[in-house]
């Protein structure tokens, strides 16, 4: 395991709680490094935090941007988006949630047994996780921070106006979903829960021209992993389209099955014509993550099955067991330099919280240096 660079994130108590009262260092599930910040998402929000480095591996001056007020959601504040995966294209941040069924949480300590067994038997579906968005991000050369917007002027091109747009969303469905209902391989996963190997979405990462990847946590086939490939354009109504994917099967995306072990995608980062992939266990569980290198990845012209000689496993990441199972879960990677990623862990150890509205990520050197 290569050596570990602790960094500090530290975060405006009066921000940091959601309705529920959980804090975001909790449960953050994505990170994004874009100049001097670094944004990070919650999984229990509608919001998106961003940081600003300020000091040499510290990240502080937190700013959340409430989502509800940059995008048209179908359900409202109360409501989590499951923000799993966050990307930077062309002045856009780009967002999807999981696309996830959620099942209810029994309480093993409850008075009625019964009545937390019959929450087993209970699955949701929330529309705001059927999210696959984008929304103006613009450097402020005044501050030197990146900052979120509805809509703006194009920094580079008065012709043009940047706008968010977000794909069509119902309440049990958006259109990636309804074109994954007649898919052979994940239709009979649409109806299972995210954690129970079901449809459940955990990394994106957006190439240059336009092409968006998104990881997927489950399903598992038989060991293999899943990332499809996409390509949203912007309608004359102001909507993200699936556009026909030149070489897939199906059509409006691409299918690529990756042998990551039996895990699934938990983030994606693009690095030139690569992909790195953290992957972890689909199901709740405490297991092997690790970080992978898929080469080419942007340069595949059709689907794919990308079997273990194709992948360089680079290092695995430690994560809670014994007195600490079900905690140090990683989740998020981000891009720090060339050289190194930024770890961001959900259900983090109390070693992780030194101080109150403090949580400590981990960096990683990367073998070998970026194309």
């Amino acid at each position: 395991m290569p050596r570990r660079q602790p960094y500090t994130l530290r975060f405006n108590p009066k921000l940091s709680l959601n309705t529920a009262g959980k804090h975001v260092r909790d449960g953050l599930s994505s990170t994004l490094r874009t100049g001097d910040n670094l944004w990070v998402s919650c999984d229990e929000r509608t919001s998106i935090e961003r940081l600003r480095l300020i000091g040499p591996h510290e990240f502080g001056q937190h700013c959340s941007y409430e989502l509800t007020e940059l995008l048209d959601l179908p359900s409202d504040k109360t409501e989590e988006i499951d923000i799993e995966g966050m990307a930077e294209g062309e002045h856009y941040l780009w967002l999807v949630g999981s696309h996830s069924l959620a099942r209810k949480k029994p309480d093993a300590e409850g008075p009625d047994p019964a009545k937390e067994i019959g929450r087993l038997a209970q699955v949701k579906s929330e529309a705001n996780r059927y999210l696959l968005a984008r929304v103006p991000m613009l450097l402020n050369p005044a501050t030197g921070n990146y900052e979120l917007c509805r809509e703006a002027p194009h920094p580079t091109d008065p012709t043009q106006t940047l706008r968010a747009a977000q794909l069509r969303l119902t309440d049990d469905s958006n259109d990636l979903r309804d074109l994954l209902a007649n898919d052979p391989h994940l239709k009979p996963f649409l109806t299972i829960p995210g954690k129970d190997n079901g449809f459940d979405i955990e990394g994106l990462s957006v190439a240059p021209d336009g092409r968006v990847f998104v990881g997927l946590r489950g399903p598992v086939l038989r060991g293999w992993a899943i990332v499809l490939e996409l390509l949203p354009r912007e309608d004359k109504h102001g909507r993200l389209r699936l556009s026909e994917l030149p070489g897939a099967t199906e059509t409006y995306y691409k299918k690529h099955f990756l042998a990551l072990g039996g895990m699934g995608v938990r983030e994606l980062r693009q690095c030139g014509p690569d992909l790195l992939l953290l992957a972890g266990p689909t199901m709740d569980l405490d297991g092997t993550i690790a970080v992978y290198r898929w080469p080419e990845a942007l340069r595949m012209p059709q689907d794919s099955l990308i079997g273990p000689d194709k992948l360089e496993r680079l290092f695995d990441v430690p994560h809670g067991s014994g007195p600490t199972a079900g905690q140090d879960k990683a989740e998020g990677m981000a891009l720090l330099d060339e050289t190194h990623v930024l770890v961001v862990f959900d259900s983090p150890t109390d070693a992780r919280k030194p101080a109150p509205h403090v949580v400590v990520a981990d960096a990683f050197p990367l073998p070998g240096k970026l194309r």
